[in-house]
């Protein structure tokens, strides 16, 4: 009853944000920024009651302890947080706010219908059981320093309470689902158990708890430990006769493109300019193979398929690279080096003061990409960045080669730009330092990945790598990932592409190792629409750039369209490219 009487009373506080002083509803005065700013604070109270566990994740520990159940009820009060939320946005002037709060405004408005469709529509509550895993936000409580650790361990405990009622409640919402999410969930919690049944015993042992204090703790993370052990044996042995399709199909696909990518254009019209792109970089890698092949093959006679005099040269060139057990190491060592020539070029300002941790993929993380950034939160914003990496431990022989071959002494850089320096790390501790919390919080993958991809081409088109040809045509294979990650995944989801033909795609046309597309082939099909962020984002950026230029004419300079990209956090391209190109009021200057 108490927890009834709070979210009303949240609503209330969220909807009055949008009455006038005398209590009746009506349209707040647009220009009153202010105001707008009070509706905000209100709308992400709301929103991390109903939501706890993304608040924990965001850097927002006032609900550390809470674990709220995955049921009906749960998903019913959400969809009446969105509408009342959606109505009080309908009361705000959006044409006079400046253009920050119009980023916001847009935001809220599409999280809020996001929302609404997944839970109507998309429901993948009842057939993606990965979707229940709770283990990384048990991670994020325990490994972030924000608080003392004995508070965080107290937190940590409280939340484990609810950990068996919260499985058996997954189990009655889960109707038919995905065999291969299935199988992701079973590992990924697997994987992650280590959490709950060591990593919080260790814990305990640094803390000042007392003893008989920390017995109880232990016997709920055994219990907790259990419930998930339970939670994987169910799921392995689930009979489904008819299990769902992991493929989107076109219409939901479209609709998912639209609130998650946020852009100016449909899944298939960005799609259509891949296979224009993918068309050019062909062409492109053709030139520069025939201008290399001597080098590397003397007076052997050039192939007239350009597909395998491609292939040949990049091929030779991915016999260079690190071994299984320096892998790791290599990335550590290449951060200073990026570091350096981004300074050198003074393409973008770097803080010092944020470090970048590279470590070890956890356990709870893996089996869908093989090199991530993990950021802190945007209220902890002191917090470490994390350059996780997949381990090639245990791995066969002749699959770590194939690995490797496809992470090459050249890609490896292009890996390290993208995920760290001046890629995701760097955009990402810009995006913390926005005043708005609503675009750190809901931030767009587009942006973020159309920046990483983005800033590739940008160090290499500034000098890295010394112009040499081998580099730039590794970038071109490295590329058509992007490129080709849109392809496959609106051919897969939409237009039921086989794995087969979705192979021959990444192996034959993009030019990848075996190891690295089959890989590709499971993120897909764990996965949806996050392949399109990559092409996306990054053409939207260049064409933004482009425009920009044109605008700014001879007073465009690189660094200043870098920085002022970046200010406005991880908001949609469409939404900066407004703000960017809109013309100067002299007002608007904190986004």
């Amino acid at each position: 009853m108490i927890k009834k009487l709070l979210f009303t009373a949240s609503l209330i506080i969220a909807f009055c944000a949008g009455c006038k002083k005398d209590g009746s509803v009506g349209p707040l005065q647009g220009k009153d920024d202010a105001a707008f700013a009070v509706y905000e604070n209100s709308f992400l109270e709301g929103l991390w009651k109903l939501d706890p566990d993304r608040a924990t994740t965001s850097g927002y520990h006032k609900y550390d302890s809470l674990l709220l159940i995955p049921n009906d009820q749960r998903r019913d009060k959400m969809i009446s947080f969105t509408k009342v939320q959606l109505d009080s946005l309908s009361r705000f002037e959006v044409t006079t706010l400046s253009a920050a709060n119009k980023i916001d405004y847009n935001l809220m408005q599409n999280e809020m219908e996001s929302i609404q469709w997944r839970i109507q529509q998309l429901k993948s509550y009842q057939w993606d059981p990965d979707s229940y895993n709770v283990i990384g936000t048990f991670a994020y409580i325990l490994n972030e320093h924000y608080a003392p650790l004995t508070k965080r361990l107290r937190n940590f405990y409280e939340k484990m309470a609810n950990i068996p009622a919260y499985y058996k409640e997954a189990e009655k919402q889960i109707k038919n689902p995905v065999i291969e999410l299935t199988n992701l969930a079973v590992d990924q919690h697997l994987g992650g158990l280590s959490v709950i049944e060591k990593d919080f015993a260790d814990s305990l042992k640094k803390s000042n708890i007392p003893q008989n204090e920390q017995k109880q703790m232990i016997e709920r993370a055994r219990v907790s430990a259990d419930a998930i052990k339970g939670f994987t044996e169910w799921l392995k042995a689930l009979k489904n006769d008819h299990p769902r399709s992991f493929r989107l199909g076109k219409e939901l696909y479209e609709a998912k493109f639209k609130y998650e990518i946020q852009s100016e254009s449909t899944a298939q019209h960005i799609y259509n300019a891949a296979v224009e792109r993918k068309k050019y970089l062909h062409q492109e890698m053709a030139r520069i193979s025939q201008k290399l092949w001597p080098k590397y093959f003397g007076t052997k006679p050039i192939p007239a398929d350009s597909l395998s005099l491609i292939a040949q040269v990049i091929d030779t060139l991915s016999s260079k690279h690190v071994a299984p057990n320096e892998f790791q190491s290599a990335i550590e060592k290449l951060i200073p080096k990026l570091t350096t020539f981004v300074k050198t070029k003074d393409l973008v300002t770097l803080d010092p003061s944020k470090p970048l941790i590279v470590r070890k993929e956890p356990g709870y993380m893996a089996g869908v990409a093989g090199a991530s950034m993990s950021t802190p939160g945007p209220y902890d914003k002191d917090g470490n960045s994390y350059f996780n990496v997949g381990s090639l431990a245990g791995w066969p022989t002749e699959k770590a080669e194939s690995y490797l071959r496809e992470y090459n002494d050249y890609t490896l850089q292009i890996l390290c730009i993208h995920e760290a320096i001046p890629g995701h790390y760097v955009q990402l501790v810009y995006a913390n330092k926005s005043p708005s919390l609503i675009k750190s919080i809901f931030g767009n993958g587009a942006m973020i990945e159309g920046w990483a991809v983005y800033s590739e081409e940008m160090m290499l088109d500034n000098g890295y790598g010394n112009d040499e040809p081998e580099m730039r045509l590794m970038w071109y294979k490295w590329h058509l990932r992007s490129v080709c990650n849109t392809i496959l995944d609106y051919k897969v989801h939409a237009e039921n592409m086989s794995k087969q033909d979705a192979l021959n795609l990444l192996t034959k046309e993009a030019f990848q190792q075996n190891a690295e597309a089959e890989g590709k082939w499971k993120r897909v099909s764990v996965t949806s629409v996050q392949l399109d962020s990559y092409f996306t984002g990054y053409k939207e950026l260049m064409d933004l750039r482009d425009a920009y230029k044109k605008k700014m004419a001879d007073k465009y300079k690189l660094k200043e369209f870098n920085e002022r990209f970046l200010s406005y956090g991880s908001a949609p391209v469409k939404l900066i490219k407004e703000a960017m190109l809109a013309k100067e009021n002299g007002n608007d200057v904190k986004h």
